[in-house]
């Protein structure tokens, strides 16, 4: 239960800190970050999508899982991106 409250958390702080406004610094090390967690959804998807091929089975992505992998991403990659610019 704590599991799930946690990664709705995640999940909403995710959205307000990119709809957030900020300097350019600050929107800097979003865009960085944005961008890294993008790569690895994208990454996640491929490695689904060929693991798929290979067992010649269905696609089975449990977007509960993905949403939460791709929220724990985006915020260690924020918090490694305001440490290196010091956002």
């Amino acid at each position: 239960m704590l599991y799930f409250a946690g990664t709705d958390f995640l999940d909403l702080a995710m959205v307000v800190s990119m709809l957030r406004p900020g300097d350019e610094c600050k929107q800097m090390i979003v865009w960085k970050t944005s961008a890294s967690t993008l790569l690895v959804t994208v990454l996640m998807l491929v490695f689904n999508v060929v693991e798929a091929l290979i067992k010649k089975e269905p696609t089975l992505v449990n977007p509960f899982i993905h949403l939460s992998v791709v929220a724990m991403v985006y915020f260690v990659t924020l918090l490694v991106e305001k440490k290196r610019y010091g956002g």
